[in-house]
C-alpha cells in the first residue's frame, strides 16, 4: 500500500522543481494534520525547503554555483493565494520588470488582492499585497495576467514596436494562441497590441 508521504512526494515531483506549495494542495489526499506531518518529514529530509510559514517549496538546484536557487516570487505569490483564497493580480510595475521592461531592480513585488494588506519577505525581497477591489476577472494563466497589467501601465500612447518585441521576447509561442483567447475580453486597444505581439 502507498503510503501518503509517497503520495504527497509523487505529486512534488509530477509538478517539478521550483514548485510552491502548501498544505491545501494534497488535501485531497489526506487530512490537515496528516499533510502538515508528511511535509514536516520531507522538510526534514532536505526534499522540500520551508520559505515562509506553510509555505514550501521543491527546489531548482543550479549545477554552476552548486547551490539551491531562491524562489520565483510570482510562485510564492500564487501559493499565498492558493493558500488563504485569495483573488490576485500582478500590478503593473511588477509586470513591466517580468517582461524586461523596466532597468530598476526591485526589491518589492506587489500584487493587488481581495485579502488583506498583507507583506512576506521572502530572502532579501519583499512581497506585498495590497487590497484593492478588483476590476476585472483573474486570468487564468501567469502570461496573460503579467502582459495585459504590463501593457496597462505603459497606456496605449507608450506601446511602442520595442516594447511589442520585448514582450514577444520574454513569451513561449506555444502560449500565444491560449493568451489570446484568455485576454479577448480584455479593453479592445490592449487585445490589439497582444495580437501584435503574438502573430
Amino acid at each position: 500500500m502507498i503510503s501518503i508521504e509517497d503520495k504527497i512526494l509523487a505529486r512534488i515531483k509530477r509538478k517539478r522543481r521550483g514548485w510552491v506549495m502548501t498544505n491545501r494542495d494534497f488535501r485531497d489526499l489526506a487530512n490537515s494534520s496528516s499533510v502538515d506531518w508528511c511535509l514536516h518529514r520531507l522538510l526534514g529530509k532536505k526534499i522540500i525547503r520551508r520559505i515562509l510559514r506553510g509555505i514550501y517549496d521543491y527546489p531548482k538546484f543550479s549545477e554552476l554555483l552548486q547551490e539551491e536557487l531562491v524562489p520565483e516570487i510570482t510562485a510564492v505569490a500564487q501559493a499565498i493565494a492558493r493558500k488563504n483564497q485569495w483573488h490576485i493580480q500582478i500590478s503593473g510595475s511588477a509586470a513591466l520588470n517580468f517582461l524586461g521592461l523596466s532597468t530598476q531592480i526591485p526589491t518589492r513585488t506587489i500584487y493587488f488582492s481581495d485579502g488583506p494588506n498583507r507583506s512576506f519577505t521572502v530572502g532579501e525581497r519583499i512581497l506585498q499585497f495590497k487590497h484593492i477591489l478588483l476590476k476585472e476577472s483573474k486570468l487564468a494563466s501567469p502570461q496573460s495576467e503579467i502582459i495585459v497589467q504590463a501593457l496597462r501601465e505603459l497606456g496605449e500612447e507608450h506601446v511602442t514596436e520595442e516594447s511589442i518585441k520585448s514582450i514577444r521576447k520574454a513569451i513561449p509561442s506555444k502560449e500565444y494562441g491560449n493568451i489570446l483567447r484568455e485576454t479577448q475580453f480584455t479593453t479592445t486597444w490592449i487585445h490589439d497590441k497582444i495580437r501584435l505581439i503574438c502573430q
